[in-house]
């Protein structure tokens, strides 16, 4: 069996979107064989939040969709390159952030946007971040984060070795 493919999800505090999209691939992998080859976390590129729960309009929304959320904020690092494959960011300003910590090329290529692999992106890939807006953010950061994940499933199921 190959070794797991890592993935971390980053956004600003790690308690909406990145929370969010760890939720929503650990459900995701949980009805799929796939899940057995990936690891999957989240962070944030600030230490605001550090050692909180996912906001509770984050966790809300997940709940009404079936989808378990638990965890506590923490900053992302630059040792934390060495433990992941695949760095998705939220958004280009985390994006670069997370390039400017990176601690050599390589790192920073491990680097994407996780709307990369949104089929319904056409071009914009950040998911706005719902933290200052109003409840239908988070539904529509859900939706937008949902699909994205399934594309990046679809992804990773078709460029893994089996077996």
């Amino acid at each position: 069996m190959p070794d797991p493919i890592r993935v971390c999800f980053v956004c600003l505090g790690n308690i909406c979107r990145s929370p969010t999209a760890e939720a929503i691939m650990a459900h995701r992998l949980g009805f799929d064989d796939l899940g057995v080859h990936v690891e999957v976390e989240s962070a944030g590129t600030g230490d605001w939040h550090v050692g909180h729960p996912p906001d509770e309009r984050a966790r809300g929304e997940a709940a009404r969709r079936g989808v378990p959320m638990a965890g506590v904020a923490r900053q992302f690092t630059a040792d934390d390159f060495g433990r992941f494959d695949l760095v998705l960011a939220m958004d280009a300003d985390n994006r670069e952030a997370l390039r400017a910590l990176a601690p050599s090329p390589e790192a920073a290529a491990k680097v994407h946007l996780l709307r990369e692999f949104d089929p319904q992106a056409h071009g914009n890939h950040d998911v706005p971040d719902p933290y200052f807006g109003v409840s239908e953010g988070f539904a529509e950061m859900f939706d937008m984060v949902d699909r994205s994940v399934a594309g990046l499933i679809a992804h990773i199921g078709s460029t893994r070795p089996t077996g």
